[in-house]
């Protein structure tokens, strides 16, 4: 026994040795949206590759209610990182809507670490009703289900509204019942979105099956208003929908999502896990399609996003150096490199 105990010394010394203390890990709390959301998928996937490829840490995804309750998480010093869209950080930059009181009370800001995908938002409207809605502007008074109430893609869809003078009538109802209840007329429209511009939600394709919807494309001067006041507009495939939704192509708001951690992880490591991530982006987008936007360009993923969200939340020193090294950080944004 005492020869035993005497090995398991020495084996300690030696690994000691070798690492520099008896703990390298590091433990990091990853929150994310839901369990069976794209979200709390996406990250797990994330969370599976970086435990591999980065031994001195270990990742663990917690699913929440909801995103933004993981950038409250973060914020509250609850969680080491967050998943957080460009909308959020724009609420609670502004101390507004679902962070209204908020900011006075949060113990830390939440900074920008890597931006993963898109979610492109727009309207449904059943297709008997074509000929009467012909732009956005024609749901004001009429009762519209904008998305459940704690949700990014609604927040998106209502600043839009908003700022095209849409009073809209909210609606809150259970997903499963936004079919049925487009079908018999007591709601005139909905959201619709897709992610990554390649897929829809499932319980959009559900509604499919219930009733016979149509995309409701903002107009042109609509477009025009969205534009000048700073929001991108993308075409979709209709495609996407796996049914006829009577348009050539989808104009939708995109904004941009991402798993953002925070300043516990130094410049150097969010740097290396960037370029893991960089490397490893077709085994990630094999596992989730959701990865496919980082496959094709991540690049260009991560100039979007702190675009996006600049003026809202810093960026995290590793990814300002890992932009720098891809030619597409922008100086004028070295003042909102985080510290």
């Amino acid at each position: 026994m005492k020869k035993y105990v005497q090995l398991l010394i020495v084996v300690g010394l030696l690994l000691m040795g070798a690492t520099g203390s008896w703990s390298q890990v590091k433990d990091i709390k990853w929150g994310t949206s839901a369990v069976g959301s794209s979200g709390y998928r996406a990250l797990v996937n994330l969370t599976a590759l970086l435990n591999r490829e980065m031994p001195d840490y270990r990742f663990t995804a917690l699913p929440m209610p909801g995103a933004i309750v993981s950038v409250k998480g973060y914020a509250m010093g609850k969680l080491d990182a967050c998943y957080g869209a460009d909308i959020a950080f724009y609420e609670l930059a502004n101390n507004i809507n679902r962070f209204k009181g908020f900011k006075a009370k949060m113990k830390r800001q939440p900074v920008q670490s890597f931006w993963t995908f898109t979610v492109e938002v727009g309207v449904g409207i059943h297709s008997r009703d074509r000929g009467k809605y012909r732009q956005w502007r024609d749901l004001s008074g009429k009762r519209v289900f904008t998305g459940p109430l704690p949700w990014d893609v609604r927040a998106q869809l209502e600043r839009a509204f908003q700022t095209l003078g849409v009073k809209h009538k909210y609606v809150e109802v259970d997903l499963a019942t936004v079919g049925s209840l487009l079908e018999q007329g007591r709601i005139d429209g909905f959201i619709t979105y897709t992610n990554a511009e390649a897929t829809t939600a499932p319980w959009i394709i559900e509604t499919s099956l219930v009733t016979d919807f149509a995309i409701l494309n903002p107009s042109e001067q609509e477009v025009k208003i969205l534009k000048q006041t700073g929001f991108s507009i993308t075409e979709v495939d209709p495609k996407i929908f796996k049914k006829s939704v009577y348009v050539d192509k989808v104009l939708y708001l995109p904004f941009y999502y991402g798993f953002h951690i925070g300043l516990d992880m130094p410049e150097a490591d969010v740097y290396r896990m960037l370029n893991i991530i960089e490397k490893k982006a077709a085994e990630l987008a094999k596992s989730d399609a959701g990865f496919a936007q980082i496959k094709a360009d991540m690049a260009a993923m991560q100039r979007k996003g702190v675009e996006a969200a600049i003026e809202y939340v810093p960026v995290h020193p590793g990814l300002a150096k890992w932009m720098r090294e891809k030619g597409i950080w922008d100086s004028k944004w070295d003042s909102r490199i985080a510290k």
